[in-house]
């Protein structure tokens, strides 16, 4: 066979399934939840200077975006509309048409500088787009859209958002769809001479002019979410102010028995799952202690899983333990490939970790020992800088059908606080590694840029149980890891960039994650074989496995 293969979807061919990840996700130093009564619009053409084979051109970056007017302490506030677009000279263009490139396809990643009063961090805001044509001559114009991270102000006053560093990655390609050499561009760009006063993206006063109805005093939202009870027996973090689980027939939330509308503390999740009756015969058993795990807004093809895992540092010859941490998932409809070795069942995903509203892991403590002999416990976050995607493929080959799923995701690891032989090392509040953490990527070309990589490897043989990770079902990913460098790290003028550098970053960290079988959440539940709890929630909480 050759030329094209067609690619056919099929209707009965639905596979019900969520993925993992492994870490991930986002607690800037600010958090916070807004109440809006109004909308601030953002649209900042911004001048840089960005680095190319050739050298160093202007570029104009375009950032747009929605924010909530103004906000309580302690409460969400999430921008929204969020794009990217670069528009490069032509002069740059040239080092993609010297590459032979008729397309190209970019992710982009702004440092956005976050600061209410003395308070300083950096939150960065991801995009990624479709392939796009190179032009014969004149400008290339790429614009992104993605997710970027909330924030929460803790005390009152005016929360202000500046653009900082920008860069992109490239994946060019030629006419006839191969990677062009090298496979992919990797540009920085930093503000132009005359962008001195003009980087400010927006103010949002935080603590004024609440709407009324709520309360003058939010209860208080910690800065770090607490950890995971499964991991640490600590009690669980509720759920943050006016979540609630979504609406279900014959529950509390349901028609004929409403819910008392507007914010209120606690839902089905604080509580514990819904389950069926331990002592009752032949009915499944409660489901374990987890955190809360509720899809707003569900569609028909969401999802939820929990994951929970081990990861190596290889310099300090230790593992942590990643505490079970809730992953939402939205996918695509399955789509059958016709390839020359057989039939495809191909599934994509984008998502993320959702702990306390935010895209992160919980926090975790590791207890290692640093140069071998001082005993060092730190308080760890794995945030996510940019989408999630998964790429499920299974070969249908009956009687077995074998599968192989890849995860994608870019993660920074943040440290929150240190302790060297129980005395506190103060790293200050904006400790974190200098880019995501990186893995050796199967297709490159296609995925440009630093993130991890997780693979998953079953069989689904036909009268058996199904064995490793199937998407639905569940079990082991794995993969190997860089940890970048750190930066940001110290406080009253002491630097500890290099220390812990010297102690932690490298390569070779393994990396094994446990996920559980998947809840679709609009599914109607079953009460014998429960893959949901009544509220929504993934009822297979996973152990972790080294």
């Amino acid at each position: 066979m050759s030329g094209p293969r067609p690619t056919l979807r099929s209707s009965r061919a639905r596979v019900r399934g969520a993925t993992i990840a492994a870490f991930v996700a986002l607690a800037p130093l600010l958090p916070a939840a807004a109440v809006a009564v109004g909308t601030l619009k953002v649209d900042a053409a911004l001048p840089y200077v960005c680095t190319l084979p050739s050298g160093q051109h202007p570029a104009t970056v375009r950032i747009t975006a929605a924010f909530p007017e103004r906000a309580a302490v302690g409460e969400e506030i999430r921008p929204t509309d969020v794009t990217t677009t670069v528009e490069l000279p032509a002069a740059a263009v040239a080092d993609l048409t010297a590459l032979k490139a008729a397309t190209v396809r970019a992710e982009t990643r702004l440092t956005v500088g976050v600061a209410q009063q003395e308070q300083r961090t950096e939150a960065t805001w991801s995009g990624t787009a479709q392939p796009v044509g190179v032009p014969a001559e004149g400008p290339l114009v790429l614009t992104t859209t993605g997710d970027v991270p909330s924030l929460t102000a803790d005390t009152a006053g005016e929360l202000t958002l500046t653009a900082r560093g920008f860069a992109f990655d490239l994946a060019p390609s030629t006419a006839d769809g191969a990677a062009t050499d090298p496979a992919s561009l990797s540009v920085t760009c930093v503000p132009g001479q005359d962008a001195e006063g003009r980087t400010g993206l927006a103010t949002v006063p935080v603590g004024a002019d609440v709407p009324s109805g709520e309360p003058s005093t939010p209860p208080p939202s910690p800065t770090v979410p607490s950890p995971s009870a499964s991991a640490t027996g600590l009690p669980l973090p509720s759920l943050p102010a006016g979540r609630t689980a979504p609406a279900r027939p014959g529950t509390a939330d349901g028609p004929g028995n409403a819910a008392p509308k507007g914010p209120r503390v606690g839902s089905p999740a604080d509580r514990g799952p819904t389950t069926a009756d331990e002592d009752a015969p032949g009915t499944p058993p409660p489901r374990p202690d987890a955190p809360p795990c509720l899809t707003e807004n569900p569609a028909a093809n969401s999802m939820s899983a929990y994951i929970t895992g081990y990861s190596n540092v290889r310099k300090l010859n230790g593992a942590n333990l990643i505490p079970l941490t809730c992953t939402l998932i939205e996918r695509s409809e399955p789509e059958l490939e016709f390839r020359e070795d057989g039939i495809h069942l191909v599934t994509k995903a984008t998502g993320g970790f959702s702990t306390r509203g935010r895209k992160q892991t919980p926090p975790f403590k590791a207890t290692l020992l640093t140069f071998g002999f001082a005993p060092t416990t730190a308080t760890l976050v794995l945030e996510q800088t940019g989408p999630l995607t998964l790429y499920s493929d299974v070969l249908l080959a009956y009687p077995e059908n074998i599968s192989t799923v890849h995860v994608r995701v870019p993660l920074v690891l943040r440290v929150l606080d240190v302790r060297v032989n129980g005395t506190r090392l103060d790293v200050g509040p904006s400790c974190r590694t200098e880019k995501p953490l990186t893995s050796q990527d199967p297709d490159p070309a296609a995925h440009p840029g630093d993130h991890l990589v997780l693979r998953g490897d079953g069989k689904i043989v036909e009268g058996s149980d199904a064995v490793g990770y199937v998407l639905t079902g569940g079990g082991p990913l794995t993969g190997e890891v860089t940890i970048p460098a750190f930066k940001g790290c110290g406080a009253g003028g002491e630097n500890l960039d290099r220390l812990l550098t010297a102690s932690i970053s490298g390569p070779g960290n393994y990396i094994k994650q446990i996920q559980g079988q998947t809840c679709t959440v609009l599914d109607a539940p079953d009460p014998m074989n429960p893959k949901c709890t009544e509220d929504g929630q993934p009822y297979v909480v996973p152990k972790p496995e080294r």
